[in-house]
């Protein structure tokens, strides 16, 4: 399998130790954030998808600038391009259509396993139209944004050099799949899914050298389901 682009990772495994040794740290920072948001706007702060949604993208936020100073610091170059940041030049219509269609074979595969049916902590954030504005967004664009940028711009291309090409997708799905473990009350048939789903994101970010194109069939994802969601509950 050859990628259509040079995805070589210049950085190491110290590095990705230096951007784990960062996940605390931004948890309790994001614990802090949201004790003072509660004291100083009570009323925005009441609402459980404001606290869960701010809590989420402080620690992306943070983690994205441990990731910049890791690659911008320690060999002087930019971040997003050296993660694979770049428009696809091939493959963009299959990840834009990819991902409705990744959503509902993997729906299907899920109905054929009989996994059983469990409400996730974005669906009970739902209370109202600004909330669902809010969760969306998080949804399709900030979650897959993050996701991928860690899993399929800096750990696959890693691993990648380390192991060669499918073992690193595989390793790189098997950790995804395990970050939505306890979203999923760690139902082996739902993480099979999520790691196949993560399978197909690192195979297009590794066929089309761009991380962007595993987000954007990632949100496709995301969004399939989000859509399914508001259908169903309606």
């Amino acid at each position: 399998m050859t990628p259509s682009r040079d995805s070589r990772a210049f950085w190491g495994f110290e590095d990705l130790a230096l951007f784990l040794a960062a996940v605390l740290p931004s948890w309790l920072v994001g614990t802090l954030l949201i004790r003072f948001g509660r004291s100083l706007a009570p009323a925005a702060f009441s609402n459980d998808a404001v606290r869960a949604l701010v809590f989420q993208s402080a620690i992306y936020a943070l983690l994205i600038g441990a990731l910049y100073m890791v690659i911008t610091f320690r060999y002087r170059r930019p971040l997003w391009q050296s993660m694979g940041w770049v428009a696809p030049k091939r493959g963009k219509w299959w990840c834009i259509f990819g991902g409705p269609a990744l959503a509902i074979g993997l729906s299907a595969l899920g109905v054929a396993l009989r996994a059983p049916a469990i409400p996730t902590p974005v669906e009970n954030l739902i209370s109202g139209r600004g909330s669902l504005f809010l969760v969306a967004f998080f949804a399709v664009v900030l979650g897959p944004v993050f996701e991928e940028l860690l899993f399929r711009g800096f750990l696959l291309p890693l691993l990648n050099r380390a192991l060669g090409a499918w073992p690193a997708i595989l390793l790189a799905a098997a950790g995804f799949g395990l970050l939505h473990g306890a979203q999923y009350q760690w139902s082996w048939k739902h993480l099979l899914l999520v790691g196949l789903a993560g399978v197909a994101f690192g195979y297009a970010r590794y066929k089309t050298g761009s991380t962007a194109a595993g987000a954007l069939l990632h949100g496709g994802y995301n969004l399939t389901f989000f859509v399914g969601y508001l259908i169903q509950s309606r």
